[in-house]
């Protein structure tokens, strides 16, 4: 009985090198998978931040010409549009970490725990 002790202490100890081994590839697989999951999240949602980038431009082009149209002068549709993005990036600053820092901080904890 004592000649099979070392054997079996020395299964277990190649068993629990086995174990450990595939729990480790477990654990990087599990993270490969969350973090590929949370890169094509900002992916997907930097191309559709793209997109609407170019249209909000291209609107705000025609909202300045028409507003110069009105006031008789096509840079003071210019100057009236950038006032008012003025006006919005101090909201922005003011509010930026209810409006973004915690939306944002929020959804990539919930991507990463999911």
């Amino acid at each position: 009985m004592m000649e099979n002790q070392p054997q079996t202490i020395e299964s277990l100890f190649e068993n629990a090198g086995s174990y450990l081994e595939t729990r480790i590839d477990l654990l990087k697989l599990r993270a490969l998978n969350k973090s590929s999951d949370a890169a094509s999240s900002i992916v997907s949602r930097l191309t559709i931040l793209v997109l609407a980038i170019f249209a909000m431009f291209i609107l705000n082009v025609g909202l300045a010409l028409w507003i110069g149209e009105l006031l008789g002068k096509n840079y003071l549709g210019f100057f009236a549009v950038a006032g008012f993005y003025i006006l919005l990036a101090v909201l922005i600053h003011f509010f930026k970490d209810a409006w973004i820092k915690e939306p944002v901080s929020r959804m990539f904890i919930k991507k990463m725990l999911n």
